[in-house]
């Protein structure tokens, strides 16, 4: 009973809603196959992209294991908001199934398809069809740069897709995350053109966006990978937050974004600020990384702290130290 209540507890730390209760909640009732309180929490979410993007995403990751997205389209076969949670949804489960394929018989080759062409092209179609009947929305589109890493050599489209997000909406958070992933040594790129797409997208972002720490998401998938390929040993990891380019990076970071931080957070606010903070900390940057953890509060995200050990311990022991 102990356990379980800390598992509880430790689950409900590592809220993926970041504390957005309608959003909970809508997910709680797609579990129990009740579609209308996610139909009607995009109705209320509008147009704010950003929320919208948030919110969709984890809707289709709790739809992706259940049907309950199915029955809302037979129920209401011409709502956009469920021909586009459908696609993203489908999006989840090729992720699910290349997931289980990767378990039972290891990773494919580099530049081979993830899962079988035509289960790619099926979830892409999906995409496609959502964004027809819906044009103005940028989150087909999003689904869409999600999709393309799992092609062998990235989807030939993959471009053209991310223009069409743009011209939706062109500092969309997740769009710029998910093309990060696509240019990183893990998937179809480099270190160095995951770095300059980060540095050139924080440096045309408006003051007082999240983008501006799209440098410190690439400086921590670039950790991730080094540990994963070549070990804790790894040439270069003991200057990997603290060398001078590292640096000048978290400074920039705090000047465009924190300076001009409002009091209205953004849909992921909870995960940039954790990946701001874990950069601060780890290049010994205590009084900025201590300002960013009054912003955050108690809010810890897995990633990046699970790259530095377990995460809660992690989060805890800085806070500790740095607030007392």
């Amino acid at each position: 009973m102990a356990r379980a209540r800390r598992r509880n507890a430790a689950a409900n730390r590592f809220d993926p809603t970041f504390g957005d209760h309608a959003l909970a909640t809508a997910r709680q009732d797609l579990v129990v196959g009740r579609w209308q309180g996610a139909r009607d929490l995009l109705r209320d979410t509008g147009r704010d992209w950003d929320r919208r993007t948030h919110r969709m995403r984890l809707l289709a990751d709790t739809a992706a294991g259940i049907r309950t997205v199915e029955t809302w389209q037979s129920a209401e076969p011409d709502n956009p908001d469920a021909l586009v949670l459908r696609a993203e949804t489908e999006v989840m489960r090729v992720f699910s199934a290349v997931a289980e394929a990767n378990r039972s018989a290891g990773a494919p080759p580099p530049n081979q398809d993830s899962l079988e062409r035509a289960h790619l092209d099926r979830a892409a179609r999906i995409c496609l069809q959502a964004a027809e009947k819906n044009p103005a929305d940028p989150i087909p589109w999003v689904s869409l740069m999600t999709l393309a890493r799992l092609y062998g050599r990235g989807h030939p489209h993959v471009w053209h897709w991310w223009r069409e997000l743009q011209a939706r909406d062109p500092y969309s958070r997740e769009g710029h995350h998910q093309v990060l992933r696509h240019l990183s040594a893990r998937w179809h790129g480099s270190h160095g053109e995951m770095y300059n797409f980060a540095r050139d997208s924080a440096a045309f972002a408006p003051p007082g966006s999240p983008l501006a720490a799209l440098t410190q998401a690439a400086r921590a998938e670039h950790y991730r990978q080094l540990i994963d390929t070549e070990g804790a040993h790894a040439v270069g990891l003991t200057y990997h937050w603290s060398h001078e380019v590292a640096v000048q990076a978290l400074h920039t970071t705090m000047r465009h974004w924190i300076g001009h931080r409002s009091g209205i957070e953004y849909a992921q606010d909870v995960a940039d600020l954790n990946l701001l903070a874990h950069g601060l900390v780890f290049a010994g940057l205590s009084a900025e990384a201590a300002e960013v953890l009054r912003h955050l509060g108690d809010r810890p995200t897995r990633v990046p702290w699970s790259y530095s050990g377990d995460p809660e311990s992690q989060f805890d022991h800085w806070r500790g130290q740095l607030l007392r």
